[in-house]
């Protein structure tokens, strides 16, 4: 029927056999034929051909409103499948905490689309909350987190190791960690539940807290004086060259989490996202 549907969507464009018959380069009468089939096969009349232009009857109308839809279908299903099973190329929707998707993933992306210069990313940067809603809605095709979320419709892949220090604009000002002014990120940021972690384990109760919406609000927080901060080595790594920052109390305190790359959990991966994960796993 899939044929027949695109002949007759074809010939609907044109209310004319003969044009209709150029562009599917046919016959007229093979299209005719191919239209007639259809009617018999859905057993109703789609033309009215007692004038002297063709007109659709009202049962044309409806196969052309779902007629659509299944054409449509059809390509998805498609794409889907020489996707899934041949190429790697094509638009790949990544979701990245702030401290992978700022600092990591820029690089990685640069290596991996050396390999596969047929892929096309569209970026998310956000917390890790908001990374797996976006997986379980379905917009986005893979997320990289900063720790775990146990949610049984997300399957986790660990990637990476992060080493998280204590930072403050200057070692000698920081002695008692209870006496601190501490720089931390919102709720649902996978480095405010690395922090909550860490000051339970180390029976830490900060004098202030002061909340920030990314690590680079914080970073230029601590430089400026106003506190300390638990963050990733990787994102400081330029600050810490132009010493702006120091590490403070390294041999006592430090703190370490997993990256891990999510998904949803579905045996249909598609083959770019599935070759990006395996990349990101090496």
């Amino acid at each position: 029927m899939a044929d027949k549907l695109q002949i007759f969507l074809t010939v609907v464009k044109h209310m004319n056999f003969s044009r209709a018959a150029e562009e599917l380069y046919m016959t007229q009468p093979a299209v005719s034929q191919y239209i007639k089939s259809l009617e018999e096969e859905l057993n109703v009349q789609l033309f009215d051909r007692s004038k002297k232009k063709i007109q659709l009857t009202k049962a044309g109308e409806i196969v052309i409103y779902y007629g659509k839809e299944i054409n449509m279908l059809s390509t998805k299903m498609n794409r889907a499948l020489d996707d899934l099973t041949n190429h790697v190329a094509g638009e790949l929707l990544l979701g990245a905490s702030y401290s992978y998707g700022e600092y990591l993933l820029p690089k990685c992306l640069a290596a991996f689309l050396t390999d596969y210069p047929q892929v096309y990313p569209r970026i998310c940067i956000d917390n890790t909350t908001e990374i797996a809603d976006k997986i379980i809605n379905q917009t986005l095709d893979l997320g990289i987190i900063e720790g775990s979320i146990p949610i049984k419709r997300i399957v986790m892949h660990k990637i990476a190791t992060d080493h998280m220090v204590i930072v403050a604009k200057s070692e000698q000002t920081v002695h008692n960690l209870n006496d601190q002014t501490w720089i931390i990120r919102e709720q649902g940021s996978g480095t405010r539940e690395a922090f909550e972690h860490f000051i339970k384990e180390h029976n830490i109760v900060p004098h202030r807290i002061l909340e920030f919406g990314s690590t680079q609000l914080i970073k230029e927080a601590v430089v400026n004086g106003l506190g300390v901060a638990l963050l990733s080595e990787w994102t400081i790594k330029n600050e810490m060259q132009l010493n702006k920052l120091q590490i403070v109390l390294k041999d006592k305190y430090n703190y370490n989490r997993d990256f891990h790359a999510i998904h949803l959990n579905t045996p249909f991966l598609s083959k770019t996202t599935e070759t990006f994960l395996e990349f990101l796993k090496k």
